[in-house]
C-alpha cells in the first residue's frame, strides 16, 4: 500500500481514520485546487477593499468604493476612450517588447556561449542597466520629442539590458555534455548553437520573456506619464490632477488585468511548447 493511501486505525470511535500526508516542497496540486485558491485570494483582496471603503475606514476621496469605481468604468467604456487607451498602450508594449526581444535573444545567446563576446558586451550592459530608464526620459524627449519613437526607446532601455543578461544565464545553464556530444558528432560551432544550445535553453528563455513583460508594463506607465496624450498611464495622470481616484483605480486595474492576460499567455505557450517538462506553477 502506497504512502498516499495509507490508512491508520483510530482507537477513538473504533473506526478508521485516513491520515493526511504532509505537503512536500515543489509538489504539484490539481488545477482545480490551484484555480480555487487563486480566486479566493482575489476575493479576499476585494473583500478588504469593500470593507475599508464602504465602512468608511478610509475616506472615499482616497479609496473609492467598488460601486464608485464600477460607475466610473462604465462611463469610461461607454464613450470609447477606454478601448482607445487600451489599444494604444498594448501597441506600445508589443512594439517595445518585441524590439527588445529581437535584439536580446541573439546577443544573449552569443554572450552565453562565447566568453570573449561576453567580456566585450556584459560590462557596458551592466553599466547601463543600473541607470534608471526614467532618467533617460528628458534626453529622449530632446532627441525624439513626444513621439511614439521616444516611448519605444524608453521601453527598450527599460527591458533590454535586464533581458539580455537573463537570456545569457539561460544559455549558460545548458548542460555541457550536450555541447560535447554535438562536437563528437561533427557539428560546427554555429550548428551546435542552432541545433543544441538554443533548443536546450529555449524553455528558460520563454520564462525570461514572461518576467520581462512585467517590467515592460511598469515602464509603459512611466513613459505615458510624461509627454503623452493618450494611453492608460496618461489617463491615470490626468485623473490625479482632478483627484478622480475611481479613474485612477480603473487604470491600475486594467493594467493589472492586461498584464495578467499576457502572463497567462506565456504560461500557455510554455505548456504547449514544452509539454515534456514539469511546469510547476507555470
Amino acid at each position: 500500500m502506497s504512502a498516499e493511501s495509507a490508512v491508520v486505525e483510530s482507537e477513538s470511535g473504533g473506526g478508521l481514520r485516513r491520515k493526511r500526508r504532509p505537503y512536500h516542497l515543489f509538489e504539484s496540486i490539481p488545477t482545480r485546487q490551484y484555480v480555487l485558491i487563486a480566486l479566493l485570494s482575489f476575493a479576499a483582496i476585494f473583500g478588504l477593499w469593500a470593507i475599508a471603503s464602504y465602512g468608511k475606514w478610509v475616506d472615499n476621496l482616497f479609496l473609492p468604493t467598488p460601486t464608485q469605481v464600477w460607475n466610473s468604468a462604465v462611463s469610461y467604456a461607454a464613450d470609447g476612450t477606454m478601448w482607445q487607451d487600451i489599444k494604444v498602450s498594448v501597441t506600445r508594449i508589443l512594439l517595445g517588447f518585441l524590439l527588445s526581444t529581437v535584439v536580446a535573444i541573439p546577443v544573449g545567446v552569443l554572450m552565453g556561449v562565447n566568453k570573449k563576446f561576453e567580456a566585450a558586451v556584459e560590462p557596458p550592459v551592466d553599466f547601463i542597466r543600473y541607470m534608471p530608464a526614467v532618467a533617460f526620459i528628458p534626453l529622449t524627449l530632446i532627441w525624439f520629442g513626444t513621439t511614439e519613437t521616444q516611448k519605444i526607446v524608453i521601453l527598450f532601455i527599460g527591458v533590454f539590458f535586464q533581458e539580455v543578461l537573463l537570456i545569457m544565464d539561460n544559455v549558460k545553464n545548458v548542460p555541457r555534455p550536450l555541447v560535447d556530444m554535438a562536437y563528437t558528432l561533427g557539428l560546427s560551432q554555429w550548428r551546435t548553437i542552432w541545433k543544441v544550445v538554443v533548443p536546450a535553453s529555449l524553455p528558460g528563455i520563454v520564462d525570461t520573456l514572461r518576467i520581462c513583460m512585467g517590467w515592460a508594463w511598469t515602464y509603459l506607465v512611466v513613459v505615458e506619464l510624461v509627454g503623452a496624450n493618450d494611453g492608460l498611464g496618461f489617463r491615470i495622470q490626468s485623473a490625479q490632477r482632478y483627484l478622480d481616484t475611481p479613474q485612477i483605480l480603473i487604470g491600475i486595474v486594467i493594467i493589472g488585468v492586461l498584464g495578467l492576460g499576457f502572463d497567462f499567455a506565456f504560461k500557455a505557450l510554455y505548456r504547449w511548447a514544452f509539454p515534456y517538462l514539469s511546469v510547476r506553477g507555470k
